[in-house]
């Protein structure tokens, strides 16, 4: 008799209205708007760059040709000229998409992970639970993103993999804030109160029924703040924190360029272009996003 009930109550559960999030939908959603199309393609340029990089690129890009360096573009073969140590820009600026890219995914990954996390669990315990971790997040907050990010690669040392955590562990704080107001309200729904009235454990809940109802705007945040890692790593490297030579890193291709602002201006308007052609695509794609998410919320 106790399973019979048992069974029927599932049943219940199943039948009841949840707001999922369709992926099917979604991407449907995503090619009839103009901003996550031009986004888009912005983004996959650069991910066609850096993934055949050695295809693409004319020269190597650590090869150092003193005789010809500070060439104007498009001269000895060289498309975007050459810097002070004679190396081909376009091959530096195409290597340092790698380094972008390679920061802001790993960076926001570490981020989400750790925010997501933490959000679900402060939405969803409360009490006590929720009060220490949002007085952590109140706390990270009070510092100035950039600030607490310099500081952190200066404890840690410069470097690819420093800059990768410093910049993961600076902006966790929004993925947290957004997941647990959306979890807040998600655990009050009719299918939430079932599934714990059948015995569903607390992992099952938040990982199987209420993280799904929270991708949309996680998504949106992590779209959005890649071109906010990828500013920041340019930054660290300008500042000399971040990627060191001989890599190639597009902030700090920017910063040796200011050097040569006025017999090469060239050094550095092609790297602030580079800078500004990515983010702009992931402002687009986010702002894309978010836009048609907003709208189908709406409309639900």
């Amino acid at each position: 008799m106790e399973l019979s009930n048992q069974f029927q109550t599932e049943n219940k559960t199943n039948n009841l209205p949840k707001k999922r999030f369709k992926l099917g939908e979604f991407l449907h959603l995503l090619t009839k708007s103009k901003s996550v199309l031009i986004g888009g393609i912005f983004v996959l340029i650069v991910i066609f760059c850096a993934i055949f990089a050695p295809l693409i690129s004319t020269h190597d890009p650590y090869e150092m040709e003193m005789g010809n360096r500070l060439l104007t573009p498009m001269k000895d073969g060289h498309i975007l000229g050459t810097d002070q140590f004679g190396r081909d820009l376009f091959t530096r600026l195409i290597y340092g998409a790698r380094v972008s890219l390679q920061v802001g995914l790993i960076s926001v990954a570490i981020a989400m992970v750790i925010g997501v996390t933490l959000g679900l669990i402060s939405g969803y315990y409360g009490g006590w639970v929720d009060t220490i971790i949002m007085r952590i997040v109140d706390i990270v907050l009070s510092f100035p993103v950039l600030l607490l990010a310099i500081a952190l690669v200066a404890a840690l040392g410069p470097g690819i993999e420093n800059v990768i955590l410093a910049l993961g562990f600076v902006y966790w704080t929004n993925y947290a804030r957004i997941v647990r107001a959306n979890v807040l309200a998600i655990k009050e729904e009719e299918y939430i109160q079932a599934a714990k009235t059948i015995g569903s454990s607390d992992f099952r809940i938040i990982f199987f029924n209420i993280l799904p109802n929270c991708l949309a705007p996680i998504v949106v945040v992590a779209t959005l703040g890649l071109g906010t890692a990828i500013v920041s790593e340019a930054t660290l490297s300008f500042l000399g924190l971040g990627i060191q030579p001989p890599e190639s890193s597009w902030g700090w291709t920017l910063a040796f360029g200011m050097k040569f602002i006025r017999e090469a201006p060239y050094l550095s308007i092609y790297p602030g272009m580079a800078i500004m052609i990515t983010v702009l695509g992931f402002n687009l794609l986010g702002d894309g996003i978010r836009d048609l998410t907003d709208s189908k919320l709406k409309r639900n």
